[in-house]
Parts: structure tokens; C-alpha cells; sequence
């Protein structure tokens, strides 16, 4: 015959000598802690890399009085017009003079290259208006200002603003780009032929 254990009938009544034993319920946290401290070090660190970069520009106040316009001397002024496929062009002054364009070295071409190049312009303008200045004991400084084309890109734009702030030019203005501007760089880029 078959026999029954009814020895460790797990059920309701007492046993003398068996306990049941609990589970802890407690949840060890030390590991969650390293991993939040990682993150929030990890996330510090890409915030402050990837934080946008920007170039202070300080743009002075509308106004429709002449009188109180800044007037530029047309000794001090470098004159920068963007044109097409990265083509700078510039002349010194402000080309107020209807007889400008009949001197042929007046209005010339150049580019953004680190040789020869636009910064190249301004640094010797700089330099020129500095000795200018040492000798009339006036404080003058280089104005330079910035004509965009239609044709022209906006990386050009911000290309010329950064070669103000790599050549420490401390005024400049940008500027609407006239007709008779638009005329000498058609004028130009005939004659080399820019496409």
C-alpha cells in the first residue's frame, strides 16, 4: 500500500522546529548613486561643450538727424564690398568723389586666402592709419565699411566679421550697397571674367 508524509504539510497549523524564513525587503541603492552621479557628470560636461558660439556685435541706434550720425574721415576709411563666389572687393575711402572711378588702381579685387588676401588689406591699412595717427598726435583709428552684394552669401558675411575681430578692428559699420558699387563690381568681374 502506498503511505502518505503528512510530516511537512505546509498549511495552518504550528510546526514545532520549522520557521519560514522572510525575504529582505531591502533594495540596495549604492549602484543607482554611482550611475546618477555619472550622468549628471556626463551632461555637465556636454552642456558646456556644445554651447553655441556667437560674436558680440554692437549696433548703434537709429536715427533720422544727420547731426547725429557718425561722420567717418575719408583717410581712416576701408571701404568692403562681398561679392560672388567669394570674391571680396574694396577701395579706401568712401568713394563720395564722382572722379573715383577714373583712377584705374582705385577699386580692386581679392579674396578671403590666408596670402595676399583681405586680411592682408586691412592689416596695412591698419598700419597706415597708425602712423597717421603717431604723427598728428590725433586719436584716429581704421573705420572699415562692410557692403554685401545680392550676390553674395551670408558665410562671406560672417567670414568678413570674423576677420574684424581676428585683426582687432574696433569700428565698422555695415552698410546698404549703393548702385554705383554694384556698377564697379559688374565692371570687375567682367574684366576677370567671374561667372
Amino acid at each position: 500500500m502506498a503511505e502518505m508524509d503528512t510530516s511537512s504539510s505546509g498549511g495552518k497549523g504550528k510546526h514545532k522546529g520549522t520557521k519560514s524564513k522572510k525575504q529582505s525587503t531591502r533594495v540596495d541603492m549604492t549602484p543607482m548613486v554611482d550611475l546618477g552621479f555619472l550622468l549628471i557628470t556626463f551632461f555637465m560636461l556636454t552642456t558646456t561643450m556644445s554651447k553655441p558660439k556667437t560674436m558680440d556685435l554692437t549696433m548703434p541706434k537709429d536715427t533720422k538727424d544727420e547731426k547725429e550720425q557718425n561722420k567717418v574721415k575719408e583717410s581712416t576709411a576701408l571701404t568692403i564690398l562681398l561679392g560672388k563666389k567669394d570674391e571680396v572687393y574694396y577701395y579706401e575711402g568712401l568713394a563720395q568723389d564722382p572722379n573715383a572711378s577714373a583712377n584705374p588702381d582705385f577699386f580692386k579685387a581679392t579674396n578671403f586666402a590666408n596670402k595676399g588676401g583681405i586680411r592682408d588689406v586691412i592689416i596695412k591699412k591698419r598700419d597706415q592709419v597708425a602712423q597717421l595717427r603717431n604723427a598728428k598726435g590725433e586719436p584716429e583709428d581704421v573705420v572699415v565699411i562692410i557692403k554685401a552684394d545680392d550676390a553674395s552669401t551670408y558665410k562671406n558675411f560672417v567670414d568678413i566679421l570674423d576677420e574684424m575681430a581676428i585683426n582687432r578692428i574696433q569700428r565698422y559699420a555695415t552698410v546698404d550697397i549703393s548702385d554705383q558699387d554694384k556698377t564697379w563690381i559688374k565692371q570687375t568681374e567682367s574684366a576677370n571674367k567671374v561667372q
